[in-house]
């Protein structure tokens, strides 16, 4: 019997949540590492936007680990977690999660991969700023 406390669950706020088509897959009907990790930076920019009031820019990635395969007709869940604030930059985990397309239990998702985004923010000309007072 499993404890309930052992079973994995996403952490952070649902950023994005995605349906990954046939266009999106490659030759073997699984989405692609480069697709999921576009729309991870996106989840990040929209996190520390918020925190940042404004534009933002990703300087690093920390490394990730693919866990499982993305199938198409699979729902794509993107959370972001933010874990420290500097003078300009901004440091927000991001997770994958995904429901394949025949999951029985709606709610039963599958951790796909995780990574570390380090974010920027930046004025209206390109250059980095610091991170608003009062997030």
């Amino acid at each position: 019997m499993t404890d309930i406390d052992d079973v994995p669950t996403p952490q952070g706020q649902l950023t994005l949540k995605l349906l990954a088509t046939r266009q999106d897959t490659n030759l073997y009907g699984d989405i692609p590492g480069g697709w999921l990790v576009s729309h991870m930076d996106q989840a990040a920019e929209l996190a520390a936007g918020r925190i940042a009031h404004g534009r933002t820019a990703t300087v690093a990635i920390e490394a990730m680990d693919f866990l499982c395969p993305v199938r198409e007709g699979s729902v794509v869940n993107i959370f972001t977690e933010l874990r420290e604030i500097g003078r300009s930059s901004i440091k927000i985990n991001v997770e994958v999660w995904s429901r394949p397309p025949h999951e029985r239990n709606p709610d039963e998702l599958h951790k796909v991969t995780e990574a570390r985004f380090v974010m920027v923010a930046m004025d209206d000309n390109g250059r980095i700023r610091a991170v608003p007072d009062g997030r």
